[in-house]
């Protein structure tokens, strides 16, 4: 996770408007305002790496709650359009979505579809395997 993390770090582009990282406090708001608890890899991903830009995958953001990538506005949007509820929502893709279980599991859900497929087995591998790889 750690090298995964700096590597990600390293990469990030420099902008003007950055994002910022949540404090504890946000993330626990956020996981009130989804009525479902965020696993502890992915809460450790927000906490740590959520405020980085690179390329064009854009995962969920926590500290902006007017940017389009905020995890309880877009989690809400998604599950509304049948992004199963236990399934919170990572990273919007077209419409792919990346979403991790309460195990840590990430899972792709393709809008329209019932069911979601796993994908790899936590954020930091998501972030290695899709992210880094494809940004």
């Amino acid at each position: 996770m750690n090298e995964i993390a700096e590597t990600l770090r390293e990469r990030a582009e420099d902008c003007a408007f950055g994002l910022e990282l949540p404090e504890l406090e946000a993330v626990v708001e956020a996981q009130e305002e989804l009525l479902i608890h965020i696993p502890p890899i992915f809460r450790d991903y927000l906490l740590s790496c959520s405020d980085i830009i690179y390329g064009h995958v854009e995962p969920v953001t926590i500290a902006d709650a007017s940017s389009h990538t905020h995890l309880p506005e877009l989690a809400a949007e998604l599950w509304q359009l049948g992004l199963p509820r236990e399934l919170i929502p990572l990273c919007r893709c077209g419409a792919q979505v990346y979403a991790v279980a309460q195990d840590d599991v990430v899972w792709l859900w393709r809008e329209g579809e019932e069911e979601a497929e796993e994908f790899c087995d936590d954020v930091w591998h998501w972030v290695r395997d899709v992210w880094l790889a494809g940004a």
